[in-house]
């Protein structure tokens, strides 16, 4: 008999949430099979089988929290309901191919991997296994979900999932109650965390996109097709971001007891919305980049967000933070500030506009930003500043290329 424990999950991470339980009571386990999946306030756990053994018993229910250490379980000797199966399979040798198909996907694939590629139309025996064994874990299936042409179409599915639950709710209700995930209300103690011990204060500007929108429409082919990056707008914002924090160091500064640390790098944090919640990874050293290195690094820490494999170096070190709000539609917010960090700038919808332009109106494509700083080191003048190059350096994006 052994016990299944919570791992350690990372740098300050002491709890977790059950998520779901991925084999019952019972069933046979093989080592490396996935048995739960634990739920952080950063990035979800598959805890696999260390032995081979049977699930005799389930310590921890699905919406528990635990602590790392707690004992989630126990496995015992045998073989479990599920052992007839291998020796059935070894009977019919005239009918080779479904016999060996079906104990492959389960001696390989996590139950949560296999319900997710059945609902996505994925052949498990064609993704690549990343866990203990060669296990195919559902991060994998996610990965080879978004790695297909479909993929663009993934997220409408998940779009009514909130909605499907309604059914089960009774007739004349008035009201649901859900109980917050692990991550959820870390979210929430961060973010009041923020307002409570940081001096909040916004400013803003505005930005004529007509010069950055030429210059990306001008190199996007030939950047896709030499480098294989799709080049969106946000390594743009980002460079700008590296350059006007070098220009004034307090907006990527720290604060240390009565002392200010001043950071002499940039690891510009990402702000991504996810099924479980928003993640801020970050591009390390993104001061020392190419626009279309960044635009690399984004994509690749974007896309390990998505399939839920973002590790704990992704989401710490963070110095500065970028949240895009336009992506949903925001024309304006006031971005709350990403503790202990001392500023995040706030991007936000594009939209045509009149403007004057020596002296006649014009219509350009007009973004508000937003510049969310601790006033308690920033002064009004320094963040108004930093915006102010930002908006330079994105009206005037050849100046960027010669850093």
């Amino acid at each position: 008999m052994s016990s299944i424990k919570v791992p350690p999950l990372g740098e300050s991470i002491v709890e977790a949430t059950v998520s779901r339980w991925l084999k019952n009571v019972g069933d046979a386990v093989a080592v490396g099979d996935s048995l739960i999946e634990l739920e952080t306030d950063k990035i979800t756990v598959e805890v696999p089988a260390l032995e081979a053994g049977v699930l005799t018993s389930r310590a921890k229910g699905e919406g528990d929290v635990v602590a790392v250490g707690d004992v989630l379980g126990e496995l015992g000797a045998g073989t479990g309901a599920g052992a007839a199966a291998p020796a059935a399979v070894a009977a019919p040798a005239a009918a080779p191919a479904p016999a060996v198909t079906a104990p492959a996907a389960e001696a390989k694939v996590s139950p949560a991997a296999a319900r997710l590629a059945t609902e996505s139309g994925i052949t498990p025996a064609d993704v690549a296994g990343t866990g203990r064994g060669g296990v195919v874990s559902k991060a994998d299936v996610m990965g080879a979900v978004a790695a297909t042409p479909a993929a663009p179409a993934a997220p409408a599915p998940k779009a009514p999932a909130p909605v499907a639950a309604a059914p089960a709710v009774s007739a004349g209700s008035r009201e649901t109650r859900e109980k917050m995930t692990t991550r959820r209300k870390r979210i929430a103690e961060n973010l009041l965390q923020s307002q409570q011990s940081t001096a909040h204060l916004t400013t803003f500007n505005e930005i004529d996109m007509t010069a950055i929108t030429a210059l990306r429409e001008r190199l996007k082919e030939r950047v896709e097709k030499e480098q294989g990056v799709k080049l969106s707008f946000m390594p743009f914002f980002a460079k700008a971001a590296t350059l006007a924090l070098k220009a004034y160091p307090v907006v990527n500064a720290q604060i240390d007891g009565d002392t200010i640390v001043y950071k002499h790098y940039v690891n510009m944090g990402i702000a991504v919305a996810s099924d479980g919640g928003l993640v801020v990874p970050n591009i390390k050293d993104a001061d020392t980049k190419s626009i279309v290195q960044i635009g690399k690094d984004i994509g690749a820490v974007a896309k390990r967000a998505r399939d839920g494999k973002l590790s704990m170096d992704d989401l710490t070190g963070g110095t500065f933070t970028i949240t895009n709000g336009g992506v949903f539609g925001s024309l304006i917010s006031t971005p709350i500030i990403n503790y202990p960090q001392v500023g995040i700038l706030g991007l936000h919808k594009t939209q045509d506009r009149p403007v004057a332009i020596d002296g006649k109106v014009e219509i350009r494509p007009m973004m508000y930003v937003a510049l969310s700083y601790d006033h308690r080191i920033i002064d009004g003048q320094q963040a108004v500043l930093f915006l102010v190059r930002f908006k330079e350096l994105m009206e005037d994006p050849g100046a960027m290329l010669v850093y």
